[in-house]
């Protein structure tokens, strides 16, 4: 099975999963925990979000929602390979499905049907592993905008952290959100850890409505030529998030 970002993965065959059962449990648990799933129709290039409405064995089928864009359902259903990413537990999920996809029903509404994977990779590996930043203190990015973006620099923060990247959110929306844009000599400023200097390359973007009506944006952005030092640094912040977390849960503090 190819994946998302099979190249960087030495040795991704460890991390496959080819229990039908557990397949069946792990694409249950993110349909009943509302997992955004990022699906792509042609790669980057066509990214589809979506969720696991409902998972039947009987009929080895998975059920998805649709895209509100009816053109890009079309390019959905005419798609002979789909490829799948989304977390579940903070769990890199990665799948893929092969075959044309079917439009169907489903509780009575419009919804998409494919067959159960054979397999699908779950990452462990820390590198892979996110962890949310604080939203009372929020980390932030500063990042150099181009030319073409108006020049100057733009600070945003962060919603998550990993060794291999950051979602930052754009809510001024002044950033561009095309895959594989790259932003050179960004500084990150992690809180008593120190100031972390990076490109950063856009991988997904997410358009999100607010409460109040107001559109916000999230980016999935992959380090580039991040030096060893800093990601120690990254590694250091990451580490004392999961300390902080493991001290709230004991009710250490």
């Amino acid at each position: 099975m190819q994946t998302p970002d099979d190249t960087r993965l030495e040795n991704w065959h460890d991390f496959e999963v080819d229990s039908r059962r557990e397949i069946v449990a792990l694409l249950r648990a993110i349909g009943e925990k509302n997992q955004l799933i990022r699906m792509l129709v042609h790669g980057e290039a066509d990214v589809c979000v979506t969720s696991i409405l409902d998972v039947d064995p009987d009929s080895n089928t998975v059920y998805f929602d649709c895209s509100i864009d009816p053109e890009q359902n079309r390019r959905i259903l005419q798609s002979k390979r789909l490829q799948y990413e989304t977390t579940l537990d903070k769990i890199r999920i990665l799948f893929s499905t092969e075959g044309q996809m079917q439009s169907t029903t489903h509780n009575g509404g419009p919804a998409l049907v494919a067959e159960i994977p054979p397999t699908l990779i779950r990452l462990q590996r820390r590198e892979f592993y996110r962890m949310a930043t604080p939203v009372s203190n929020p980390v932030r990015a500063i990042i150099p905008l181009p030319p073409e973006l108006g020049g100057g620099s733009t600070i945003v923060p962060l919603a998550d952290i990993s060794c291999g990247g950051i979602a930052i959110l754009d809510n001024k929306l002044v950033l561009g959100s095309t895959m594989g844009l790259t932003y050179r000599d960004c500084k990150i400023d992690l809180p008593e850890i120190g100031m972390v200097s990076t490109g950063l390359q856009v991988r997904n973007a997410l358009e999100m409505t607010l409460l109040n009506n107001k559109t916000n944006r999230r980016l999935g952005c992959e380090f580039i030529d991040i030096s060893r030092g800093n990601l120690a640094m990254v590694q250091r912040y990451i580490t004392k998030l999961e300390r902080e977390r493991n001290a709230r849960v004991a009710g250490l503090s």
